[in-house]
């Protein structure tokens, strides 16, 4: 049962609950300014769709709840197919706090990358111009940058914006460390803007819409981001990073779980697809597999009327992993 300390319900319904917030905890006081402008709440629909149909269990609306209150990072594992990335958009709809600022990581992915981006190719061309056409005008720096979605999520809002790092396990081994410093300071410098000495310079935000003034090459948050990072367990993380975190398991849902789910996403046709649920139930005993293969598989068999519903059920949830010796002679 929710109670009312919950600002995130879980419901699904956008409502103003994050007006609630109480003050953070003294240590996790921040101060930035001065404040930018709030983001508009129009969101895409493929996004509306993920954050409307997702059904999270009690512990992880617990889990988001203290990780906004104690403005700390929330770590969510998880078997695929769970929802740990779809997690941060039902939050951010529910919350009404904007799109997703989302950062996906790979083994090249540097924490650079997460708070800005600069390139001084353009920036080389453009002074080669100036002096070509002896343009007097003063250089445009920040036209050579743009934020990125970590960056973004740090810029000094009055309510937080949501930031997905997505798959941060995959991330190179300094990776959890380096973002250890930002979480905790919720700050950031941006070097090539202190060295030019500039008073502010004005940068393309993440989204590539709004051009934010940076004074004094530093950024600092206001209301620290809620941060969802997802990871699918392949490797372990430093002690420091994991004490600082918030931590959801998400399980594999049982039957009646993913009776709800198929209700939310696709709706009427729950009642017809209790055999391919237990198909799906049965096979992921001898496999990996994610609830969106299942999904697809039911759509797909209610769209184009198949009549070989096993077989074709069966084609469209090959294991993501090796499975089990003759698991599909079973």
């Amino acid at each position: 049962m929710m109670t009312d300390w919950h600002i995130y319900t879980g419901a699904g319904e956008p409502h103003d609950g994050i007006e609630r917030l109480p003050a953070p905890p003294p240590w996790r006081v921040f101060d930035g300014g001065p404040a930018v402008a709030s983001t508009p709440a129009d969101i895409s629909s493929a996004d509306l769709v993920r954050a409307t149909t997702y059904r999270p269990d009690e512990r992880t609306v617990q889990q988001v709840n203290a990780a906004l209150y104690l403005r700390r990072p929330l770590l969510v594992t998880g078997p695929p197919g769970t929802g740990k990335t779809t997690l941060a958009y039902a939050v951010a709809h529910e919350l009404k706090l904007g799109p997703v600022l989302r950062w996906s990581i790979s083994s090249r992915t540097t924490l650079r990358d997460g708070l800005y981006r600069y390139d001084p190719l353009s920036r080389l061309y453009a002074a080669s111009r100036r002096e070509a056409d002896s343009d007097p005008r003063v250089e445009d720096i920040g036209a050579h940058m743009r934020l990125g979605p970590l960056g973004t999520a740090l810029l000094p809002r009055d309510q937080p914006r949501v930031l997905l790092i997505d798959e941060i396990d995959k991330g190179d081994l300094d990776l959890p460390n380096d973002l250890l410093g930002i979480f905790e300071d919720g700050e950031y410098e941006i070097p090539e803007l202190v060295r030019a000495t500039l008073e502010s310079a004005d940068i393309l935000d993440a989204a590539g819409t709004t051009r934010i003034t940076i004074t004094r090459g530093r950024v600092r948050c206001r209301s620290f981001p809620l941060v969802v990072m997802t990871s699918n367990g392949e490797r372990e993380f430093p002690p420091a990073f994991l004490r600082r975190c918030i931590r959801v398991e998400l399980p594999q849902p049982d039957e009646d779980k993913l009776k709800e789910i198929v209700r939310a996403h696709l709706a009427g046709q729950a009642a017809d697809s209790v055999d391919i649920i237990g198909q799906f139930l049965i096979r992921q005993a001898s496999g990996e597999l994610a609830t969106d293969q299942l999904l697809n598989a039911i759509y797909l068999i209610n769209v184009a009327s198949v009549p070989d519903r096993a077989s074709l059920a069966q084609d469209m949830m090959p294991y993501l992993s090796a499975p089990v010796s003759n698991a599909d002679e079973d």
